[in-house]
């Protein structure tokens, strides 16, 4: 029951996961500095693929070009050329940049800002390299140098904030909270912050795990009842689920037998069978699931 509750909260959290990265950049907004000059698109590969892409498809499609002979002319899916075909220049532009990989850089671009506007521009890149490779950096000096020139010409790029995955956040949540570390909590609470969804899910989650680990299967219906009334929807599917076997999953939650011994042998002896399937013989296989382990 655990992991069917914990596939519905990583659910919640995907479904939500543009939320804490909405709240980080709100919050990152008020605290960019004045010196820094507004950034440009900086001249990646990708920037001018997508930039002679979008120039090509539309030049095709403005001679009345059908868009299978685009495709065909230009060596693309026609669902590429209907999305650049419906969508903005912008918005192509600026979803190549998020296609972008990170660098061994990215942890430190922060303080490489922060450095930068501290000093007003007059700082030396093999400084920062000193400072930054203090703090557990392991890249080249040049990258750091590439960085410093990018901020004084006013082309690169925002920081983005380190937002944890939905598997990951669905990992803090599930686990009791004494096996956080002070660092896995507090980035809870700032995901529980920016999400009231996964803020719900969170409470009941742990309010049904409390109730798995003390058996206290009398509180199964109400908190079926919670979870139906105002939950995300991926965790009122699982209350669904629950409220289907209602007797079995009340009893499970209270007494101390469950069908947990048996289910074990029968997966022991389904991996001694796939282990010797074609290899051995019957009286072998009869042998190996009689002894005991």
């Amino acid at each position: 029951m655990l992991q069917n509750l914990s596939a519905a909260v990583e659910k919640t959290c995907h479904q939500h996961r543009n939320c804490p990265r909405k709240h980080a950049e709100e919050e990152t907004v008020t605290e960019v500095p004045e010196l820094l000059p507004p950034a440009e698109l900086p001249r990646t590969q990708i920037i001018e693929r997508t930039r002679h892409r979008y120039e090509d498809i539309h030049r095709l499609l403005e001679k009345r070009w059908t868009i299978s002979a685009t495709a065909r002319r230009l060596n693309l899916d026609r669902k590429t050329v209907r999305r650049f075909r419906d969508t903005d220049l912008d918005e192509l532009l600026a979803s190549a940049c998020e296609r972008r990989p990170n660098g061994v850089v990215e942890p430190f671009k922060a303080y490489l800002n922060a450095r930068f506007t501290e000093a007003q521009g007059q700082v030396s890149g093999t400084r920062l390299f000193l400072e930054i490779q203090a703090r557990g950096y392991r890249g080249s000096r040049q990258v750091v140098r590439k960085h410093l020139a990018a901020l004084r010409a006013g082309t690169t790029e925002p920081v983005r904030a380190d937002i944890p995955s939905p598997r990951k956040i669905t990992s803090w949540i599930m686990r009791s909270r004494e096996t956080l570390t002070e660092s896995q909590d507090k980035r809870l609470l700032e995901v529980r912050l920016a999400c009231p969804d996964i803020t719900r899910a969170c409470d009941l989650a742990r309010a049904f795990a409390d109730l798995v680990r003390h058996r206290r299967g009398y509180l199964l219906l109400e908190w079926i009842r919670q979870a139906e009334q105002d939950a995300p929807k991926p965790i009122q599917g699982f209350a669904g689920f629950l409220r289907q076997d209602l007797d079995a999953v009340t009893a499970g939650l209270t007494l101390p037998w469950s069908s947990g011994g048996v289910e074990g042998n029968v997966n022991r002896v389904k991996t001694l069978k796939r282990a010797m399937y074609g290899r051995a013989s019957f009286e072998l296989l009869r042998a190996r699931i009689l002894t005991q382990p």
